[in-house]
């Protein structure tokens, strides 16, 4: 997994497969998106533009791709490719913790909205 990073402001990440893609490929695709409005870290930098999405499959739940547009977006696309390499599940990543309050939480976050069971919207 390469991902692929626009160091803009603020900036664009992705890897894997895009829900479109995936579509395409016949996966009954899962997504979850997570507004980086709804996390304290991307407050607290006055940095709430954005938002983490992964997508995943339906029937496995492995984790197909993922955007990511704000603040450290760069830093943040490696968990999401190293997770797509292991054949990591969406649950996997909702299970993992992170540590609070950062940036990283917006991962899982963006997973447990796709399992239905989002805790911070």
């Amino acid at each position: 997994m390469i991902p692929s990073v626009v160091f803009s402001d603020p900036e664009i990440a992705s890897v894997g497969l895009s829900e479109h893609e995936a579509k395409e490929q016949g996966f009954d695709v899962l997504t979850g998106k997570f507004p980086l409005a709804a996390n304290a870290r991307a407050l607290s930098l006055t940095s709430a533009e954005g938002f983490v999405k992964l997508i995943g499959d339906k029937k496995t739940g492995l984790v197909l791709g993922g955007q990511i547009v704000g603040t450290n977006a760069s830093d943040l696309i490696p968990e999401i490719a190293l997770a797509i390499e292991l054949g990591s599940t969406l649950e996997d990543i909702a299970l993992t913790i992170h540590a609070h309050p950062t940036l990283g939480e917006l991962t899982a976050e963006a997973a447990e909205v796709a399992l239905g069971h989002p805790i911070h919207i």
